[in-house]
């Protein structure tokens, strides 16, 4: 099955990819079915573990490879990476204040329906950073492996991502199969994205480590701005940051290793 998925296409395995995280966004969504509320210790540790993941995939799997490629194109390598590093995270920036300006987050289905749209906001540039990721690899010397761990990282931050949508609906009074299917749509926008990026960065091999960087930034932005703070809820912050360091550490030997 590995051997079959490493000889794809790679907007082909960026699709298969992005499939996966939008189907774990249903799992967590699935949830809906079985309780009124979830466990919050369990989906704090994975929220911080996934955090942790994609905090090392940012480097080795994206900022890394950005360098490599600017060398290897004789680009100002500095410049490239910090100016697609800091867009990433002024893009997701402006467009959080935008929508926070439209929306009143104060009554209670507001506040699921700015949820909603910041989950989905969010998980585009996590569909781009997979497909990058993939796309990349045609003109990189990196393994396949850390694109897949790459995207299991954002896979695993997407279960508590779809029941953080579908739960708080049903306690607002919606049905569980209704509150199922626009948690599992929050996701959607994933293949999309991955597509998109896998095809920007397979034909435009210029752009790649601008697309690299600012991949990286834009999950650094979510992983500041939501993961980590979401999980710090948590009573145990303790053990909540001790999962991050956990989730860091595993991605780091696996893209070392591999």
């Amino acid at each position: 099955m590995y051997n079959l998925f490493v000889n794809l296409n790679p907007i082909i395995q960026a699709l298969l990819a992005t499939l996966f995280t939008f189907f774990v966004t249903c799992l967590g969504s699935s949830l809906v079915f079985l309780f009124k509320k979830t466990n919050k210790f369990i989906m704090d540790a994975m929220l911080g573990f996934a955090g942790g993941i994609m905090i090392a995939a940012s480097f080795w799997s994206l900022l890394n490879p950005a360098i490599n490629l600017a060398t290897t194109l004789n680009m100002t390598i500095w410049i490239n990476v910090l100016l697609g590093f800091i867009s990433g995270g002024i893009v997701l920036f402006i467009g959080d204040k935008i929508f926070n300006h439209f929306i009143d987050k104060e009554t209670g289905i507001k506040r699921i329906t700015m949820l909603i749209f910041s989950i989905t906001l969010h998980n585009i540039p996590e569909g781009l950073v997979v497909g990058v990721a993939f796309g990349s690899l045609v003109y990189s010397n990196e393994p396949i492996s850390s694109a897949i761990i790459l995207a299991l990282g954002i896979g695993i931050q997407n279960f508590p991502e779809g029941t953080a949508v579908s739960v708080p609906l049903k306690r607002e009074g919606m049905n569980s199969k209704k509150a199922f299917i626009i948690g599992s749509l929050s996701g959607i926008v994933e293949p999309i994205s991955g597509i998109i990026g896998c095809i920007l960065a397979m034909n435009i091999k210029i752009i790649l480590p601008f697309l690299l960087s600012f991949a990286a930034g834009a999950m650094i932005y979510v992983v500041i701005e939501e993961i980590i703070p979401e999980s710090q809820t948590n009573k145990r912050k303790d053990l909540m940051a001790l999962f991050t360091i956990i989730g860091f550490s595993i991605m780091m030997i696996l893209d070392i290793a591999l």
